[in-house]
C-alpha cells in the first residue's frame, strides 16, 4: 500500500471485523501511536463494523494515515454502508439505545474512543462513520 493511500476493507462477516482492526492497528504502529490508543482505535472499529454485520450485512471500512496542518498524524477510518439507516440518530448515540438487542454501547462508546467523529445517516439509504485518532506521542 502506497504511503496514506486508503485501503478498503470489505465488510461481510465477523472475520472481516477482525481484519479491519488488525489494519488499523498495524497503520497505528506505522505512526508510532501508544499502545494504548491504538487498543482505542481497534475497539471503535470493532464497534462501528459489527454494526455493519448487524443490520446492513454488508459494507466497506476504508483506513488511511491523515495529516493536519500542525504536523500531527493519524489514523482515519470510514465506514459506510448501503443499510437501512438510523431512524433516530439522537436516540442511537444515547448510552443503552439499541434496536439489535445489543447493550446500546456500540456508536456511543465508538465515539468516545477517538478524537473525531462523525456519521451521517438517512433511513433506507445506509450510513456512513468517520472516525480519526491522532497519534499523541508526536
Amino acid at each position: 500500500m502506497a504511503p496514506d493511500a486508503a485501503e478498503r476493507i470489505p465488510i461481510t462477516s465477523d472475520a472481516d471485523v477482525v481484519t479491519a482492526r488488525q489494519r488499523a492497528r498495524a497503520l497505528a504502529v506505522t505512526l508510532d501511536m501508544p499502545s494504548t490508543d491504538q487498543t482505542l482505535l481497534a475497539t471503535a472499529i470493532s464497534e462501528i463494523a459489527r454494526n455493519i454485520t448487524a443490520y446492513a450485512q454488508r459494507g466497506e471500512i476504508s483506513l488511511e494515515i491523515v495529516r493536519d496542518g500542525t504536523g500531527r498524524s493519524g489514523v482515519k477510518v470510514v465506514a459506510r454502508d448501503d443499510g437501512p439507516g438510523i431512524a433516530d440518530l439522537e436516540r442511537a448515540l444515547t448510552d443503552g439505545y439499541t434496536t439489535g438487542g445489543g447493550l446500546g454501547l456500540g456508536l456511543p462508546g465508538a465515539r468516545r474512543l477517538v478524537d473525531e467523529f462523525d456519521i451521517q445517516t438517512s433511513p433506507g439509504e445506509g450510513t456512513t462513520v468517520t472516525l480519526v485518532k491522532w497519534n499523541r506521542s508526536a
